[in-house]
């Protein structure tokens, strides 16, 4: 098959990116040394970093969520491949300003492997570390293994809220315990409508005939819990907003924020049709939206299809999400 892609070699994919984003963004985003991305003005003296990283093909996660209020360095992996313990020991260097780092990204096999030892490697150095994994993903494991579960969409909270708490000097511990709580209260779960191509594999991650969906897939195309025809916005809801209360702590009235969160191909003017069917969902739970975020924050190259993330709130959690924060892919003010 013939790529419909806008590359030169699949294999110079990722340096390429990396190159166009750092001329496009010159004074927010530098190198800090290969595939590892810090803010422009890293480090900052006093205050908890917080790094990130995993493969590429997900903007804006990884790399989009480095700025202001946000993360401080990014380890960005070949596509759908983790960093190098290397490049994250780098990023922590990059980043350290005295008050500790933060690892914050998705429960995946190879990534935890490379930040552990990168961890490793940096208490040696004389560099603090701990570490929060995003493990919002309820179709990959049931609610007895949660550790097992995957991070997706719904880190980009997790983000914002230990962004945020940084931006006020809270110490490692302090912003460690803050991201904890929030991803305690963290569910997510999408829908699957058609696959991606990875450039260097130059063929789809699966098959998905036209007119099927599969709920519960996978941003790297893992296996989801059904699959079947495709169905209206208001069914899709119903069942990913079944799933995600089912396994979220919460009582009648509890205020949440969510995001409803496109893959890659889906246009916006459907995320907001699937976000009315998801507001009445939880409505239907007895839950209060307090805040609400529709767009793309965790893609799959040109997957088609959606999810939708919920985040418990209380008011500490719904201060932090409503601080300032800004990158080149993200802007809150």
């Amino acid at each position: 098959m013939i790529m419909q892609k806008i590359i030169n070699e699949p294999r110079a994919f990722v340096d390429e990116m990396l190159e166009g984003v750092l001329l496009a963004h010159p004074g927010e985003l530098r190198a800090a040394a290969e595939r590892v991305i810090v803010r422009a003005d890293a480090p900052r003296t006093g205050k908890v970093g917080i790094v990130t990283g995993g493969g590429s093909g997900h903007l804006p996660l990884f790399m989009g969520y480095v700025g202001f209020g946000l993360a401080d360095g990014v380890a960005v992996g070949d596509v759908f491949a983790s960093p190098s313990s290397e490049q994250i020991l780098e990023a922590t260097k990059a980043v350290d300003g005295g008050a500790g780092v933060l690892y914050l990204y998705g429960n995946y096999s190879g990534d935890v492997m490379n930040f552990d030892l990168a961890a490793e490697l940096a208490l040696a150095e004389g560099t603090e570390v701990s570490t929060v994994l995003g493990t919002d993903d309820v179709a990959s494991a049931p609610a007895a293994s949660a550790a097992r579960r995957r991070g997706v969409a719904g880190i980009a909270f997790l983000y914002k809220v230990a962004g945020a708490r940084a931006e006020e000097g809270g110490s490692l511990k302090e912003v460690t315990t803050v991201t904890e709580r929030a991803a305690a209260g963290l569910r997510s779960m999408g829908v699957a409508l058609s696959p991606c191509v990875v450039p260097a594999a130059g063929r789809p991650t699966f098959s998905l005939p036209v007119g099927e969906m599969e709920i519960g897939m996978g941003i790297h195309g893992e296996p989801g819990v059904r699959r079947g025809p495709l169905e209206p916005a208001d069914e899709i809801a119903r069942q990913l907003v079944y799933q995600i209360v089912g396994d979220l702590p919460y009582k009648t009235g509890d205020e949440v924020a969510v995001l409803v969160n496109g893959l890659g191909a889906t246009p916006r003017e459907e995320l907001y049709v699937l976000y009315r069917s998801v507001h009445a969902a939880l409505a239907g739970a007895g839950l209060s939206v307090r805040r609400t975020w529709v767009g793309e924050y965790a893609t799959s190259l040109e997957m088609a299809g959606a999810s939708v993330s919920v985040l418990r709130l209380d008011d500490d959690l719904l201060r932090l999400l409503d601080a300032p924060c800004e990158s080149p892919f993200v802007v809150r003010r």
